[in-house]
């Protein structure tokens, strides 16, 4: 199988799967012409891609993540915006970076929030606990202002 390794400065580099395992709860890559471990980490903290003619078909109620981008996100009922990205690391579940306007939202993809995603229609219908948007708001200026201990002048 062919992957490509992407950089963080938007370099890509064709992989072939040479043999993969598992261990400790993780999947073990070997590379193909990578064989040693210094050539293995220049790897390190690049994203693996799958050309999109070559994923695997998903059994039903599976989503490929980087499908969600351009999807609407509703909380029940209630729009709130689309999904312009994608992040991972942050914890158990990824994080949909939602824009609203000139608001921007970071709302876990996780099991527990999700009520259903219809790829057909670009949608992912969540059920978020009350305040969670109010918490992932962005600051506005005076709130960046407050802080980061910059203190106010009287009068100014």
């Amino acid at each position: 199988m062919r992957v490509f390794a992407r950089a963080g400065d938007g370099t890509r580099r064709e992989l072939r799967i040479e043999e993969y395992w598992p261990h400790k709860g993780r999947l073990v890559l070997k590379f193909m012409a990578v064989d040693s471990i210094d050539e293995a980490e220049t790897l390190v903290g690049c994203e693996l891609q799958v050309p999109l003619g070559e994923r695997a078909p998903l059994e039903p109620g599976w989503t490929y993540i980087s499908d969600l981008v351009g999807s609407t996100v509703f909380d029940r009922e209630r729009e709130i915006g689309k999904v312009v990205d994608v992040q991972f690391g942050a914890g158990e579940a990824p994080l949909l970076i939602v824009q609203a306007g000139s608001k921007s939202y970071d709302i876990p993809f996780a099991e527990a929030y999700v009520a259903n995603v219809d790829m057909g229609k670009k949608e992912v219908r969540m059920l978020l606990p009350d305040g969670m948007l109010e918490v992932n708001a962005p600051l506005t200026s005076e709130e960046k202002s407050e802080q980061g201990g910059y203190p106010k002048r009287r009068g100014n």
